[in-house]
């Protein structure tokens, strides 16, 4: 099955285990804190359920700070001919490259008017519709990307570029802040990724692991607060949740959201030598 996360993606062979310390659980709630503080315009905790998860962040900025910070996102990808930076993540488009058994793997952030052909074209793709479920005329994945790009940085949507040419999608998110926070025992700067392995030349030869490896690390040495790298590859995409085990993720629970079922899988920033 080919690689699709979904947003997720790719098969190889189970991770070696020799020399790795015991893997912490982490399927059970952490330990409740206070209950949150209400948001505006919210009827206060009462109505939200407890996640147990006090150091998840649920940020929700006002019209009027959003506003700005979108037209400063214009106005710096139309000077530049490229996507600006999150306000909330650094721009990956400044990390380094990664070198990979593949060749030299590169983070460029999407240029809807540049990309979006390319990323939609992989969006009709079946085996990657089936989860992204993005399928369509371009609109339709330019609406999804186009949320991202005017948003308040906390998603920033990219093409992975192996030695030069674009043959992935990645979204880097911050986790805490997104939805997903709802379901799991957030820490403050997780950072989230999906992924999609384009073309099928690319798909079935283990390339998704060291690909998945290689943007895991990226993150944790870019992003200095985050602690661990979280992905929610669906449950029924066996390569895609294969392929994160071998990258030195840990299996951490199953979780219903709103779209799937899916497979919790973390990399910790204080196990990423030993897994």
């Amino acid at each position: 099955m080919p690689f699709a996360d979904a947003p997720a993606e790719s098969d190889t062979e189970p991770p070696e285990a020799a020399d790795a310390p015991p893997e912490p659980a982490d399927a059970s709630p952490e330990p409740a804190g206070p209950p949150p503080e209400p948001r505006p315009g919210t009827a206060g905790p009462a109505t939200a359920p407890d996640t147990g998860t006090e150091d998840t962040l649920d940020l929700k900025l006002t019209e009027e700070l959003l506003a700005p910070v979108g037209r400063d996102r214009r106005r710096v990808a139309a000077a530049t001919g490229s996507a600006s930076s999150g306000e909330l993540l650094t721009d990956p488009g400044t990390w380094p490259g990664a070198t990979t058994a593949a060749g030299m793997f590169h983070l460029v952030p999407v240029v809807l008017e540049r990309d979006l052909a390319l990323i939609s074209g992989w969006m009709n793709d079946p085996a990657v519709a089936a989860f992204w479920e993005l399928a369509g005329p371009d609109s339709v994945t330019a609406d999804h990307i186009r949320t991202q790009l005017e948003g308040d940085g906390r998603s920033i949507p990219c093409l992975g570029l192996l030695d030069g040419t674009p043959m992935s999608y990645w979204e880097i998110y911050r986790a805490d802040l997104d939805p997903l926070a709802r379901h799991y025992p957030a820490r403050l700067h997780d950072t989230g990724i999906h992924l999609l392995i384009g073309g099928v030349d690319h798909r079935g030869k283990g390339l998704g692991t060291s690909l998945i490896r290689a943007v895991a690390d990226l993150a944790l040495d870019n992003l200095p607060r985050s602690g661990r790298v979280v992905a929610e590859p669906d449950l029924r995409n066996t390569p895609s949740v294969a392929a994160f085990l071998s990258a030195g993720f840990r299996f951490s629970a199953e979780t219903d959201l709103p779209d799937k079922r899916a497979a919790l899988m973390i990399r910790d920033r204080t196990y990423r030598d030993h897994l």
